[in-house]
């Protein structure tokens, strides 16, 4: 009967103990003011209701209240523990008689504990509690049995009731170690997520927000994931290309080298430059320079690719820009160098016609105006090897289209092609440099003109723009040219004909960008093209 008893006693102290612990672990809170004082407190409370369920034997009574007492001592200190020691000893002297013994040996035990717990206050919880339950057991058969005379014929109960104490210390502190180690657990995986969640934060921002496009090919050579930039770049969301093989998006020939650098990869496990071609979505293909790195598992094998790809056309384009500026450079001083050894014999022959005059002049006069044209061209080829200065003047655009037009009259004439000039009833005065705005629409009109080898009608149409410039639109009749052949107008040594060189188109470019105005092209195949050019106006 009496097992029975501690072992509801050693039960509910078990309660007692987890309760708080517990609780704590539900709530969050800040950290509790004094909490040693209300530790202390609970201790108490918990040594009352153990003193309630105490064991009487003889006049005496027995209880478990200094297992509460032990732990408070050892994790909180003296001042919690002898709060605990108090609530224990008046419930203890409310409850029954015998007061002297029990006055005594709790002194005893207060002032042994407090003495002791100077000298072990470094140790652990753990070796602390086991110190001072040495303590007890020596100062409880020191005084109970041997100084009290109290059941002296009775050592197996004084054991029993020993043993029980130190099961509720062991019970006790093994809740409270498990509890804190489970506390310090889940601190530390909580730390851990929250890393682990800012870490993924960062690299989602950077994921999320970077123009280069990010891919994870797994082992089986698909791939597990998409950044969202291939959205931006490519126009594709990452769940429609998850749906298909990487190499569906590769131009057809690129997809060789690709699937060569992905092997070499997997093989070597070093990582890999190269370059591909991935289609938009709208169809055309956007080029770009990726960087390939090998991402090893367990036992050194290569479990993933990172594929991290820039879209470099605008640098190609650059660098084509800069190579043909380069090769217009050494064409322009080689032209240079050219017209400068044509020129000097030119001259020569030039004068000496001059100065000899024979019986045909209208042979001479023949003569001498090829000679100014061939000077007129050496000119031009010296253009392009260095820049000229230019001498800005008023100039009435009508009356410099309408000289145009008279130059070209009889070779439309002969052609069978019609030019048909109209204008608003305004004054369209702009500063220029006459012969280089001239030179403009003669390349033009011409191109337009050999572009319409049945003849037919070319309409030049001068007006003010929404924007208050000045719009001449020239619109032929001819074969028209192809669509996505237009961005390329202009660029040096690009030209349509089949013995064009290009140059006169990009003249035009240089002249009308000096002028401060532009030139853009509208075309359909079979129909004629539409030449738009603006500058403006004259203040």
């Amino acid at each position: 009967m009496i097992l029975l008893d501690y072992i509801m006693n050693l039960a509910i102290f078990s309660l007692l103990v987890t309760t708080p612990l517990v609780i704590r672990s539900f709530i969050k809170h800040k950290p509790f003011k004094r909490i040693k004082l209300w530790c202390g407190l609970y201790g108490g409370i918990v040594s009352i209701i153990l003193v309630m369920l105490s064991i009487h034997q003889e006049g005496y009574s027995y209880d478990i209240r200094y297992a509460p007492v032990i732990l408070v001592f050892s994790y909180l200190g003296p001042i919690a523990g002898i709060i605990t020691g108090i609530f224990s000893l008046l419930m203890r002297l409310y409850s029954s008689g015998q007061w002297m013994p029990a006055i005594i040996g709790w002194s005893i035990i207060m002032i042994s504990f407090s003495v002791i717990h100077m000298y072990i206050s470094k140790l652990s919880a753990v070796k602390r509690s086991a110190i001072l339950s040495g303590v007890y057991l020596v100062i409880y058969v020191l005084t109970v049995p041997i100084l009290f005379n109290v059941l002296r014929d009775k050592p197996l109960f004084h054991l029993q009731y020993l043993v029980f104490v130190m099961l509720g210390v062991t019970i006790g502190g093994l809740l409270i170690e498990s509890y804190v180690k489970l506390h310090r657990l889940n601190n530390r995986l909580s730390d851990m997520y929250k890393m682990l969640g800012e870490s993924e934060s960062k690299y989602r921002i950077i994921a999320e927000n970077t123009s280069d496009l990010i891919m994870v090919m797994s082992k089986d050579h698909s791939i597990s994931y998409f950044s969202p930039s291939h959205e931006v770049v490519l126009g594709f969301r990452a769940s429609e290309l998850e749906k298909f093989e990487l190499c569906t998006f590769i131009h057809p020939e690129d997809v060789c080298d690709f699937k060569n650098t992905v092997k070499t990869m997997f093989e070597k496990k070093e990582s890999q430059a190269l370059e591909f071609r991935l289609k938009h979505k709208e169809g055309y293909y956007i080029e770009f320079e990726s960087r390939c790195m090998p991402v090893k598992g367990e036992g050194q094998s290569v479990e993933h690719i990172v594929i991290i790809s820039r879209d470099i056309s605008e640098r190609k384009k650059a660098e084509e820009i800069l190579l043909q500026s380069e090769k217009l450079s050494i064409v322009g001083e080689l032209a240079a160098g050219v017209a400068h050894e044509i020129r000097n014999p030119l001259t020569t022959i030039k004068g000496f016609l001059q100065l000899y005059r024979g019986e045909n002049t209208d042979i001479d006069r023949l003569l001498l105006t090829e000679l100014e044209r061939i000077e007129g061209i050496t000119s031009e080829l010296l253009s392009l090897g260095k820049p000229q200065a230019i001498q800005l003047n008023r100039i009435d655009l009508c009356k410099l289209l309408e000289d145009t037009l008279e130059l070209l009259a009889p070779e439309a004439l002969m052609n069978n092609i019609q030019l048909n000039l109209q204008m608003e009833d305004t004054d369209f005065f702009i500063t220029c440099e006459r012969n280089q705005v001239k030179q403009v629409f003669l390349n033009i009109l011409k191109n337009a003109m050999e572009a319409m080898k049945d003849g037919g009608e070319i309409s030049i149409d001068l007006r003010k723009s929404a924007e208050g410039e000045c719009m001449i639109a020239v619109q032929d009749q001819g074969c028209g040219i192809p669509e996505e052949l237009l961005p390329r107008l202009g660029e040096p040594f690009y030209s349509l004909k089949e013995k064009g060189t290009g140059l006169g188109i990009m003249i035009c470019h240089k002249i009308l960008k000096q002028h401060h105005g532009s030139i853009s092209y509208k075309s359909k195949m079979n129909e004629g093209t539409l030449v738009e050019i603006t500058l403006p106006l004259a203040s």
